[in-house]
């Protein structure tokens, strides 16, 4: 890989969705460009893999359109890459020399389509509509988990073994046997942790253990 490396901290802010676009190929970057900005979709094009790694990734949903052979690195590398380096943008492939162990590598590397050229506009905004969907998701779901984990971390270590236990199904006066605990110092637990975890229902403080991965603890 050439280039400086990005970094998942290199974020600029946007807020429209945009498409990256890497062909050595000028007459496509600007085919590509003209069918993309005509759908009111932003695009960026760089003739190089190193030319897409000078440039600043926006902390917007995004893909990128990647062409499967090009100088110096081929597009299966780069997006192994991409993946070492903890970049998951979803990344549509395109070729006109494209075979089948080709494209089930490129798939089963995480790709969300693999056109060969030339394609029809239609299947490449498709492809961008559903990469586009795929990143808006797991960025949103990036989120949620973020923010649950800065709301555990609020926790102490005894309202985090409560949570466990509650989230596991047990009452009030169990958890206090288990634990050690008199009821109603359970209660109080059980009530900081609701606050704290911004919890509208117990139903509502089980899934968000869930979604931690919070386990009662083998006894």
């Amino acid at each position: 890989m050439t280039g400086r490396p990005i970094s998942p901290r290199d974020l600029a802010s946007a807020e429209e969705p945009i498409v990256f676009v890497i062909d050595d190929d000028v007459s496509m970057r600007e085919a590509l460009r003209s069918l993309f900005r005509s759908v009111g979709l932003q695009v960026e094009v760089f003739g190089s893999a190193s030319e897409f790694l000078l440039s600043k990734l926006p902390d917007v949903a995004s893909c990128l359109i990647l062409d499967i052979r090009l100088p110096r690195l081929s597009g299966l590398d780069f997006q192994a890459d991409l993946a070492k380096a903890g970049i998951h943008i979803p990344i549509i492939f395109m070729t006109g020399h494209g075979d089948i162990p080709m494209s089930v590598r490129a798939m089963k590397a995480g790709a969300i389509d693999f056109l060969t050229k030339p394609f029809r506009d239609q299947d490449m905004l498709d492809a961008v509509t559903t990469a586009i969907e795929r990143d808006r998701k797991s960025r949103t779901d990036a989120k949620i988990h973020s923010d649950l984990h800065a709301l555990f971390a609020t926790l102490t270590p005894r309202e985090r073994e409560v949570m466990a236990l509650v989230a596991a199904g047990l009452m009030n006066k169990q958890i206090a046997a288990e634990i050690g605990l008199a009821e109603i110092t359970v209660k109080i637990h059980r009530g900081h942790i609701m606050r704290k975890m911004a919890a509208k229902s117990l139903a509502d403080l089980v899934r968000m253990a869930e979604t931690l991965g919070i386990r009662r603890a083998a006894s």
